[in-house]
């Protein structure tokens, strides 16, 4: 009777322990790593205005959208990731500067602490411009470091001075490796600059490459439509060569 009492009071002292170690156990298999939520594309971006003054005079002109693309270290997820970000112009501040054959853009987002500069430049003896370097910094929120980069061997947005350049598609500025730009709707004048009006557009490759397709297109189905034309009349005379000669 004895021994039986010593084994229900075993029991008794026992079975508090075995519950918490099942309920802790319970617990720990139970709580999963917080999943990041779903990567949404901000879609296209909105076009804005960019003037540059010297003297009270405009002396470059862009209307675009922008988007930034930057591949960096992620904090939360704990590896590399690529994100996008549209510029929004109602958010960006810009200023820039102008002399005879260099002429800069700079677009400031204070919120996300992120800026680009555009630089292009002039060659007075082919009176031709392009865009030549480019300075982009980034510190997002999420970013484990911050991101900067700059390229000053580009050659983009070739132009005739007088003229804008003008791009309907959307092109993909690479500046570095782990950083582009995409403009979307890009007309933008650097030089010579009559009052606040752009001066006659040279369309991009892009643009003149859409605008060979339906032409080629079109080109195709009127010679087929000729060549159908043609069998057909070639076909009626010879039937009518054959009623004749019976």
């Amino acid at each position: 009777m004895v021994q039986i009492c010593r084994v229900q009071s075993w029991f008794v002292g026992v079975t508090p322990l075995l519950i918490f170690v099942t309920v802790l156990h319970q617990g720990f298999a139970t709580v999963a790593p917080p999943t990041p939520a779903p990567h949404k594309e901000p879609g296209r971006p909105e076009r804005g205005h960019y003037n540059v003054t010297n003297n009270g005079t405009i002396c470059l002109m862009a209307y675009m959208g922008l988007q930034l693309n930057i591949s960096y270290n992620s904090t939360s997820q704990k590896k590399v990731v690529q994100d996008v970000m549209n510029l929004q112009p109602n958010l960006t501040k810009h200023s820039g500067s102008c002399d005879s054959e260099i002429a800069s853009l700079q677009l400031t987002v204070d919120a996300v602490k992120t800026s680009l500069t555009f630089v292009f430049t002039m060659n007075s003896t082919s009176n031709k411009y392009h865009l030549s370097e480019v300075n982009v910094s980034a510190a997002w929120p999420d970013m484990k470091e911050h991101i900067s980069g700059h390229n000053s061997s580009l050659d983009y947005l070739r132009g005739t001075v007088g003229y804008s350049y003008y791009c309907r598609d959307e092109q993909t500025l690479n500046v570095v490796q782990n950083l582009s730009i995409n403009t979307f709707q890009l007309q933008v004048q650097p030089f010579a600059v009559k009052g606040d009006q752009f001066g006659a557009a040279e369309e991009c490759q892009l643009d003149e490459d859409d605008m060979l397709i339906p032409i080629v297109v079109g080109a195709a189905l009127a010679g087929l439509v000729a060549i159908v034309l043609l069998a057909y009349l070639i076909g009626r005379k010879r039937s009518h060569a054959g009623y004749q000669s019976i």
